[in-house]
């Protein structure tokens, strides 16, 4: 266990629950001192690595969140969900996740992210977050060879939200069918298709309470030298120091090849196949 991990509490409750006897209760208190931008703080339920699924294989991912009161509303960086690419012991850099569920300023959304590919046109009357059709907000980093994209949102994003994506990029495409459910206190069942694939390929479909919420394809992931073999999941509070505790329940994690085992819904299943 790292320092990161020692601000965390991983507790099986039945106050708490969706369905079924219990859930997860996950929470992170204060560990990181104020000055220490870099410090973070998380309690991570990981994919154990042999039962770890191939990076260039597809499969739905399914799981039920509920973000406990209060749910936080400043500018912070917090995680409840993590889809990442295995990182050796060669690989040279900080790897984001190549999809996330993220909280800011209380609202909900998910990102994508894949290497740096320079250019893309101007935003619309160059206001950050409204890009020309066929192209999607991004948050370029060259410095990291990665780039950012904002792959679903609700509808209570704002322009100052987008301020997070100033850019566009055509390599990334966002269909939006749906808005994201707001954060609340609410429980929300997730099921997510992941196919990730830094050279143009990839795709991701986003569903929330069976609600068909977007489809994500293009530039995926990353293609690193030293770079894994097998991508996995994690879940649980992941933030960027804080003073107070902040906790998030989780319940029926499922993984599957097959739509119908995750989503459980063979309407739904037929729209994405």
């Amino acid at each position: 266990m790292n320092d990161e991990q020692k601000a965390g509490t991983y507790v099986f409750q039945n106050e708490v629950k969706r369905a079924g006897d219990g859930a997860l209760k996950l929470s992170v208190r204060s560990q990181c001192a104020k000055e220490d931008n870099l410090c973070s703080e998380r309690a991570e339920i990981w994919e154990k690595t042999p039962l770890r699924v191939p990076y260039n294989e597809p499969v739905w991912f399914g799981f039920a969140m509920k973000l406990a009161d209060p749910v936080p509303q400043n500018d912070h960086r917090y995680l409840m969900a993590q889809w990442k690419r295995e990182v050796g012991p060669e690989a040279e850099g900080d790897f984001s996740p190549f999809l996330a569920l993220r909280l800011d300023r209380g609202k909900m959304f998910f990102s994508v992210e894949t290497n740096y590919v320079e250019g893309g046109p101007r935003p619309i009357n160059d206001v950050a977050g409204h890009c020309p059709e066929g192209s999607t907000p991004v948050w370029f980093r060259p410095e990291t060879n990665q780039m950012r994209a904002l792959a679903a949102s609700g509808s209570d994003w704002s322009t100052e939200d987008g301020a997070t994506f100033p850019s566009c990029t055509d390599k990334i495409s966002v269909v939006q069918h749906n808005p994201l459910p707001k954060a609340s206190t609410d429980w929300i069942d997730f099921a997510v298709f992941s196919h990730p694939d830094p050279n143009g390929d990839g795709r991701i479909e986003i569903f929330a309470n069976s609600v068909w919420v977007a489809t994500v394809k293009g530039h995926i992931g990353h293609g690193d030298a030293g770079l894994g073999k097998n991508q996995y999941f994690k879940f649980g509070p992941y933030r960027a120091g804080s003073s107070d505790t902040w906790t998030v329940y989780y319940d029926d994690f499922r993984r599957s090849p097959d739509c119908i085992d995750v989503l459980k819904d063979a309407k739904a299943c037929s729209i994405v196949e």
